[in-house]
């Protein structure tokens, strides 16, 4: 451990909770570590309403337009791509440039020693800030998908910490230096990296211990078709099989849940909790949307893992890296869907298997490596060149 003690500026936005929870676990960390750690949405520096607005209007767009999400994912990897070779700024490195006097004087006040970023947007404002002499203190960006998401490349931050040494290509050819990338994993808070405990898992949720238990999480904002894809799961239940359904924040998705399935004792219907790693200890499959987070915390628990439905873009590419691997099992329709979890549960060898592949790849000590990185580059003697 360093002998000298960090103040650390971790910056995000909350355009879904895996960007939060990954800055939220290096904060974990470094606190652990006696270090001091300052979580903060940086458009909050402009005005909670800013940052409302900001999260809001990427929440809807995802939710309610998933096809025009994508569209304006797959349109913005080829204008990034297009403007990084013209050197011409994008909209989006304009827009989060902004931000930099905000953030300027927030600095100004605040004595932090690094910046840490689980997220492009203020990725983009330390960069801005960089090229125009306004900061001098390290920067770290967090890679939170298994891709290289569009616009990085326009960004200048000191190290960049990404999922897995596989997209070390893929981040290089989108212009990020190699000796930039760290192949780290994503991190995720400790008490999805203790050893599962299935047994006291259950006694505590309250959950049967002698029952087969599915586990359906929509993500934080209660994506997907969950309705639907949670009736044709407990329609196949026929040897009273436990089904929980985490809800995330999306409270109409929960009443009308609990409405439906209220006469069916099989069926628990949780909305936001804290509790998310007891339920993976306490489940046999998980059924998850293909979110860069949710993916990695039931990689590092060693769940079965069956993808569902992804918002195009960044969360079909991490689809497409579980798969490949042997990390989960996916499908395009909810009864196939269905059934692969069904083969998972009743198939030991397959699901052993799986797991298997998912020790290889789990990088459940990327928290740690984050933290003990930013040492190395705060330390006296890094300092004094």
């Amino acid at each position: 451990m360093s002998s000298r003690l960090m103040n650390i500026l971790i910056l995000s936005s909350a355009t879904g909770g895996g960007h939060n929870a990954a800055g939220e676990a290096i904060q974990e960390k470094l606190l652990a570590m006696g270090h001091n750690a300052v979580f903060l949405d940086i458009f909050t520096l402009s005005s909670q309403r800013t940052a409302n607005f900001v999260a809001q209007a990427y929440i809807r767009t995802a939710r309610n337009f998933p096809r025009l999400f994508g569209l304006l994912y797959k349109t913005g990897a080829a204008v990034g791509k297009f403007l990084y070779r013209l050197h011409i700024k994008s909209p989006v490195y304009l827009a989060n440039s902004l931000m930099a006097r905000p953030l300027q004087y927030y600095l100004d006040i605040h004595d932090f020693d690094a910046i840490v970023m689980p997220h492009l947007f203020p990725a983009e404002t330390v960069t801005y800030m960089k090229r125009h002499g306004m900061l001098s203190i390290p920067t770290i960006a967090v890679a939170t998908d298994y891709t290289c998401i569009p616009f990085w490349e326009e960004t200048g931050c000191d190290y960049y910490m990404i999922p897995h040494e596989d997209l070390t290509e893929e981040f290089s050819a989108h212009g990020i230096p190699r000796e930039k990338l760290v192949p780290c994993g994503i991190p995720v808070k400790s008490q999805f990296t203790l050893p599962k405990d299935t047994e006291a898992a259950r006694a505590k949720l309250n959950l049967p211990a002698d029952k087969r238990i599915y586990l359906i999480m929509s993500g934080s904002m209660g994506f997907g078709s969950i309705l639907l894809f949670s009736f044709e799961l407990a329609r196949r239940c026929k040897n009273g099989e436990q089904i929980v359904i985490i809800c995330g924040n999306n409270r109409k998705l929960r009443h009308t849940l609990k409405h439906e399935f209220r006469h069916n004792q099989n069926v628990h219907i949780v909305g936001y909790t804290t509790h998310v790693a007891d339920y993976m200890d306490a489940c046999d499959v998980i059924y998850t949307k293909p979110g860069g987070l949710t993916s990695t915390e039931a990689l590092v628990k060693h769940v079965p893992i069956v993808h569902t439905a992804p918002i195009p873009g960044c969360e079909t590419r991490n689809r497409e890296f579980f798969v490949s691997r042997g990390m989960s099992v996916a499908a395009q329709h909810i009864r196939t869907q269905v059934a692969q979890g069904r083969m998972l549960l009743e198939t030991e060898a397959v699901r052993n298997g799986m797991v298997c592949a998912q020790q290889i790849h789990a990088r459940p000590d990327a928290a740690e490596r984050i933290c003990s990185l930013l040492e190395s580059l705060t330390s006296p003697e890094d300092l004094c060149g």
